[in-house]
Order: structure tokens, then sequence, then C-alpha cells
């Protein structure tokens, strides 16, 4: 008897218990109408994934707003460029281009060496620490996240990196408050990202917090992705 009354016992409980209610994500655009140059730093090993999710993203808005975002690549010299997959890219500007345009959004996807060698590389990290002090966002992907904090942009700061490279990172930054178990980071100007496939989440963030939602939703058709602020796990520092 007792068995043939649980399954109405099971639902009773269930029913009593109440929804929660999950917070809504309100985000008011900063930038409508306005144009940005998103340079993004393309070296030697760097991943495709964490290069062209952002890459396409941006270069997307133009169809979606006034203004949007023009986007180029930046190598230290024109040199032929082989990415961590092995496809060959010719950089739009060296770190010496007389015509490199002002980059107001530094894009520092991830590369094979960011942990190691590329941390050693005086002029590359001095690049990015000049580029990254004067543009109004700096964003990195995966472990590019190394490099921005080498370069010192993250010093007072909160982020992220890629998942199984945090305690890395936190060995090799120990004064950083560092993130896990999100997909991205926004404090103040800085955004990092997980990288890999959550690469285009952080990136129609920003898209979202330059020029709302409706021009975050109509990049993200075009990518099919159904963007909503909602669904993505993030801290945002204010």
């Amino acid at each position: 008897m007792r068995i043939k009354n649980l399954p109405y016992l099971l639902v009773l409980v269930v029913a009593c218990q109440a929804p929660q209610q999950k917070e809504t994500i309100q985000i008011e655009p900063v930038a409508i109408g306005e144009s940005f140059n998103a340079g993004f730093l393309m070296i030697d090993g760097v991943y495709n994934s964490e290069l062209m999710a952002p890459y396409d993203i941006f270069q997307h808005t133009i169809f979606h707003t006034d203004g949007g975002i023009n986007v180029f690549t930046v190598n230290e010299t024109m040199d032929t460029v082989t990415t961590f997959e092995g496809l060959k890219l010719i950089p739009h500007y060296s770190f010496d281009s007389p015509d490199l345009p002002e980059i107001d959004i530094l894009v520092v996807p991830s590369a094979e060496h960011n942990m190691d060698s590329d941390l050693e590389n005086e002029n590359l990290i001095r690049w990015v620490a000049d580029i990254g002090s004067k543009a109004d966002y700096v964003m990195s992907l995966c472990d590019g996240a190394f490099v921005l904090a080498k370069a010192g942009l993250v010093d007072g700061k909160e982020s992220t990196t890629f998942p199984t490279d945090i305690q890395k990172y936190r060995e090799t930054f120990q004064s950083l408050t560092v993130h896990e178990g999100v997909t991205f980071v926004h404090d103040d100007n800085l955004l990092t990202s997980a990288g890999g496939a959550k690469s285009y989440d952080v990136s129609l963030y920003l898209v979202h917090h330059l020029y709302g939602d409706q021009v975050a939703k109509g990049v993200g058709r075009g990518l099919v992705i159904d963007w909503d602020v909602n669904d993505y796990s993030f801290v945002k520092v204010d």
C-alpha cells in the first residue's frame, strides 16, 4: 500500500516547491551610433577560434548599426602568420606600420606560447602595454590574459582565462583576483574570456554593452546564435 501511494507523494512535494526566479540583467548601451577600431594581435601560433570568433562578431556590427566596429589584424612584422591549426594569414599592419589606425578596442586572442616565450618577448609586451593603456576597451580570449597581465593591463582588476590554465595564471600573477567557473569577466574597460567557443559570448556581450540588445541579437542571428545576456554566466565588476 505504501509503494502504491509513493508516486502521489512525490508529485505533492514537487508541486509545493516554489520556482526560483532568475534576476534579469539590464545593460544600457553606452556608444549608440559611435564607431570603433578593433585591432587584433595576430602572432604565430594564434588559435583559430579565439581570433575568428570576435573578428566575425565585431565585423558584422557594421550591418546592424550606425558606426559599428572596423576590424584589422596586427603583428610584429608583416610576415605571414601561421595559426596553431595551420592557417597561413597575412596581417593588415605591423607594430611599426606608419598607417596603423588608432586602436580603440585591443583584442588579444590566445596563442600557443602565451604562457611562456611570448611573455619574454619585450617588444610584444611593450606594444601591448602601450596600445592597451590608450584603448577604450581591452579584451583577451583564453590565455591572452597572460599577455595582458604581463603588460600590466590587469593590475587592480578582476579577470579569468582558459579553465585548465587558471591555476598557472594565479601562480604566475599572484596579486590578481581570478574567477573560475564563468564564461567571462568585465571589469571597467577590461574583458577577459575563457576562450574557445565561448569567445563568441564575450564578443556579443561587448556589442550589447556598446550598441544595445537589439544590435547584439541582430549580429547573433547572422551567425545563428540566439543572444540573450541572461543565458550566460559572467562577472560584472561594478
